[in-house]
């Protein structure tokens, strides 16, 4: 990735408290392929429902490098991003009952009011007041304070106990995996599933599908070291697709393809993956964030009685989620490879960006 960045002095750390202070530091994305560290207008609560966070960690998703590949036109220069993270409550609105100043919280990357028509469905990904807002169309938490929402319904106590890093999973990756891959993909005891690339929310399919009983799990990626960690958690077949056909060696180990195949790039050349392995009767999940239009197969796929199914998270999961990571069941935090000072930012963008030169999966930040 090449990005035009602008060097700016690094934020002293004296412990002093930043309670009362107007500006803050954080990531503004200044149009494709441009992004700047620097001092911008500390957020203030709004909204009776709001909460002002500090930030305690934070990451860098796909997505984001999605924003400054130009995939999302919603997102406007000036804007702060981000939408993953934990944090400590510094104030809250005057309808905010759930948490109070001094509280350890999880942040949702889906911000939810609980009234409207689509958070009645449990469709909180298409609040009428909320949805992928963070990092998106408000400012997010890719800086030192971030605003939330519709607090009650966007935040999670972080259980006692439970490893910050992990908990910032938890924010975005594990229910997305889940919902959109697993959940979507109908994945059942005994199926044959595979699952095309081995990026975080990849490998957060593989861990959640596990929930599930699959027989066999193929993760398909072009990284020897993504593969390698797949194999540790828990895939039971691994594919180079730079080094071999991942649709020739499927089809000659399975009977008829396999029953789920989960779509974790957004990336024409492995959507063509999923459909060429499906089986009749089987799933295409997608998760990956496609940016252009992909050739849909429908000429060989209608006659299969196959399912497609796509979405944006919702994050209905994310309660069920974190009582599994909270009893050990499953180490999110396996995922993480790099670490950096929130400070240091520009720099894990570089890395990140440079996912296979780098060996990189999923980066912490730490204000």
């Amino acid at each position: 990735m090449s990005t035009t960045v602008i060097p700016t002095e690094k934020t002293p750390s004296n412990g002093v408290s930043t309670a009362n202070k107007t500006t803050m530091k954080g990531l503004v994305y200044n149009g494709p392929s441009k992004i700047e560290w620097k001092k911008v207008p500390k957020p203030k609560i709004g909204k009776p429902t709001d909460a002002l966070l500090k930030i305690i960690k934070t990451t860098i998703c796909g997505t984001d490098l999605g924003i400054l590949h130009g995939k999302t036109p919603s997102v406007k220069p000036g804007t702060t991003l981000g939408h993953e993270g934990i944090g400590i409550v510094e104030s809250v609105g005057t309808s905010v009952s759930k948490f109070k100043k001094g509280d350890h919280v999880i942040i949702s990357c889906i911000t939810s009011d609980g009234t409207c028509e689509y958070c009645k469905k449990q469709m909180y990904g298409h609040c009428e007041d909320g949805g992928w807002i963070l990092g998106n169309l408000i400012n997010g938490t890719q800086a030192e304070h971030v605003r939330i929402p519709h607090a009650d319904n966007s935040l999670y106590a972080v259980p006692e106990g439970v490893d910050e890093e992990a908990a910032v999973m938890l924010s975005d990756i594990l229910p997305t995996g889940h919902e959109m891959g697993v959940i979507n993909g109908c994945v059942k005891p005994g199926d044959t599933i595979a699952i095309i690339g081995a990026g975080p929310i990849g490998m957060s399919a593989l861990l959640t599908a596990q929930f599930y009983s699959p027989a066999k799990i193929y993760m398909v990626d072009l990284d020897a070291n993504r593969l390698q960690l797949a194999k540790k958690l828990g895939a039971t077949h691994t594919i180079n697709s730079g080094e071999e056909d991942a649709i020739k060696k499927i089809m000659s180990e399975t009977k008829d393809g396999v029953d789920v195949a989960i779509e974790a790039v957004g990336a024409p050349a492995t959507f063509d993956i999923c459909q060429g392995i499906v089986r009749p009767g089987g799933h295409v999940a997608n998760i990956g964030v496609h940016g252009h239009s992909v050739d849909l197969q429908i000429q060989d796929l209608w006659i299969r009685n196959i399912t497609l199914t796509m979405g944006l998270v919702n994050t209905n999961t994310t309660p069920m989620l974190m009582k599994t990571v909270e009893s050990g069941k499953i180490k999110p935090e396996e995922l993480i490879t790099h670490r950096f000072k929130l400070d240091e930012i520009l720099e894990a963008y570089e890395v990140f960006g440079n996912a296979a030169k780098e060996k990189a999966l999923k980066i912490i930040l730490s204000n």
